[in-house]
């Protein structure tokens, strides 16, 4: 039974397949009613709180995952949130939901498991759904390639792709049959920049899935890099594109604000795919984060890339 306890949606999937665009539609709808979100992000210096402003409540937890490192940041808001809510007299008011942002390197059934497992969150809190976003763009290679892309799926309860308006409908199609191999209870829906869109159909009986061979889970990490008070906007792009062009197979995703001259700029790459950088509204306070990217991905170290950095900006 679930009366009287609050409604946690686990919102999932790999790092940049649009997590944060389709939730911000969401609170713009108010599909969730009153809802808190918590933002869990892998890096030290996330950027995903700043574009959630329409959540009526928030919590960010940064530098670990909720699924491992992160877990008693995570029991600990939630076991606020809760004692919070329950001070709350006026049922008009009152906290309706939460939404658990997680980050791209974590697992939504270790999550589910550590809150059905506590002896006080199970008896405040019930899971609803567990929604996992799919990037149609690179969703093919990462069910291929990365074994905790597949977890982050077969754990979903709701599959959400997006992207697909610049995917080959041949493509959506064979990542369709491969998501229904791994997760056949899951429904499968479309969203473009968080709205509802359409998934082209696909025959169930000839489109073949992709084959997954598996391979040894190389460890993801995050590298926070700092730019300065005074980052070079020329150098960093320079830059950027020289280490995409020369490591784009090892860096998952990169991710940050820079302050430029036209702005606080929000820069987003999925592999070697570099979004167009979105300008974000000015501070009346300095923003600790601004000016700090975080690399996610393998084979390099933290210090690497600071050296790599510092030569080009020289």
């Amino acid at each position: 039974m679930s009366e009287g306890r609050l409604r946690l949606t686990i919102l999932g999937g790999f790092l940049g397949s649009g997590k944060t665009t389709w939730l911000r539609h969401q609170l713009h709808t108010r599909a969730f009613g009153r809802v808190h979100v918590i933002v869990n992000e892998a890096a030290d210096a996330p950027v995903d709180d700043a574009l959630l402003a329409r959540a009526d409540q928030m919590t960010l937890l940064a530098g670990a995952c909720a699924c491992c490192a992160g877990q008693g940041g995570l029991i600990a808001a939630l076991l606020d949130i809760c004692n919070r809510r329950s001070g709350e007299g006026d049922p008009t008011t009152r906290l309706e939901h939460i939404v658990l942002e997680t980050s791209g390197l974590a697992d939504p059934d270790a999550i589910l498991s550590l809150i059905q497992g506590h002896p006080i969150l199970a008896r405040q809190i019930v899971v609803a759904e567990i929604v996992v976003i799919v990037d149609t763009l690179n969703g093919g290679d990462q069910v291929q390639q990365e074994p905790l892309s597949r977890k982050q799926i077969e754990a979903a309860d709701r599959l959400i792709l997006t992207k697909t308006d610049a995917a080959q409908p041949d493509q959506v199609a064979r990542l369709r049959a491969t998501l229904a191999s791994l997760a056949p209870a899951a429904q499968q829906s479309g969203a473009l920049f968080g709205s509802g869109a359409s998934l082209p159909d696909y025959d169930v009986t000839t489109t073949k899935p992709y084959s997954i061979a598996e391979r040894p889970d190389t460890p993801i990490h995050a590298s926070q890099i700092e730019l300065g008070a005074t980052a070079d906007w020329t150098a960093f792009t320079v830059w950027l594109s020289a280490l995409l062009f020369a490591r784009g197979d090892q860096i998952v995703r990169v991710k940050g604000v820079v302050r430029t001259p036209a702005g606080r700029l929000l820069v987003q790459t999925v592999r070697k795919s570099v979004q167009s950088p979105e300008i974000l509204p000015e501070s009346r306070t300095e923003v600790a984060t601004d000016n700090s990217i975080a690399v996610i991905g393998r084979g390099f170290t933290q210090q690497q890339l600071s050296a790599s950095l510092a030569q080009f900006s020289a």
